[in-house]
This record gives structure tokens, C-alpha cells and sequence, in this order.
């Protein structure tokens, strides 16, 4: 009798374990492999491509950082923010960009400037459902770049 009460036992874990692991979707998968959590969250290098849509559409509507990116080549600032980006959340990415004290020695860029963007990019990534907490690690990446892109 006892032999039957663990065998009976080990049969209920092994079947809560089977359930346990079909609930759990498959990570996503990206051409070059699984996408990283946080990567995965930001919908890949497609919602990437989503996001720079509309924070660039966000930076040329507000007055306080229109300037820099207005007669700019758009599509380009685009697409090596997003490999940046990608980078950043441990994507299959590899920034090709120049470094981000070279991009922005040549501007004025002030605080407020900086903030603006921040809140710029918050907001397209409202609009594009990204949960906060990847939010908040994909800022705390771009935190440190400040101290380099502020010129004023």
C-alpha cells in the first residue's frame, strides 16, 4: 500500500509538472534565436521599428526637441536608435552607430533638452504597450549616455 500512495504521488507531481510546463508559452523567437525577456517585451526588432516610428513622430511635435532632429535624415536617426536600442536589450543586434559623445559634441544640448526626449520616448512606449518595468530597464541602460550627451 504504501509503494501505491508514491507512485501515485510521483504520477500527481509529474502531471502538474507536464501541465505546469505546456501553461508556459515558448519564448519568441527571433531568425538568429530565442528573443531576450526584456527584448521580447519591446516586441522585437519589429516593435522596435514600431517605437522609433512614433518617437520620432514624437520629437519633431514637441517644440523642445524638434530642432534637433528636424532637416535630419529621419529614417537613418531611426534605424541606428533602434539597433542601439536592440543592442541595449541584449537583441541579436550590433550598434553601428558612432559613439554618443562624437553624435552630440556639436549641439547645445541642455537638461531640459535631455528630459524632453526622455518623456518623448516614455510616451511612445505607452502607446506602445511596453510594461513599465521594461521600460525602466531599457532607461536605466540609457542613463549613463547623459553625462555624454549633455553639452550645456
Amino acid at each position: 500500500m504504501p509503494a501505491r500512495r508514491i507512485s501515485l504521488r510521483l504520477i500527481a507531481i509529474a502531471s502538474f509538472a507536464m501541465a505546469t510546463a505546456l501553461a508556459v508559452p515558448a519564448p519568441a523567437m527571433a531568425a538568429d534565436g530565442p528573443l531576450t525577456p526584456v527584448f521580447a517585451q519591446f516586441g522585437g526588432k519589429e516593435g522596435l521599428a514600431r517605437l522609433m516610428d512614433d518617437f520620432m513622430d514624437n520629437l519633431l511635435a514637441d517644440p523642445r526637441t524638434k530642432a534637433f532632429f528636424a532637416d535630419r535624415d529621419e529614417d537613418r536617426i531611426k534605424l541606428l536608435l533602434a539597433e542601439q536600442f536592440c543592442a541595449l536589450l541584449d537583441g541579436p543586434c550590433t550598434y553601428n552607430g558612432r559613439d554618443m559623445k562624437t553624435t552630440h559634441a556639436e549641439l547645445v544640448i541642455r537638461e531640459e533638452h535631455f528630459n524632453a526626449l526622455v518623456e518623448d520616448l516614455q510616451l511612445a512606449m505607452d502607446k506602445n504597450g511596453i510594461p513599465f518595468p521594461a521600460q525602466n530597464k531599457l532607461l536605466a541602460r540609457l542613463a549613463p549616455m547623459y553625462r555624454v550627451i549633455i553639452t550645456r
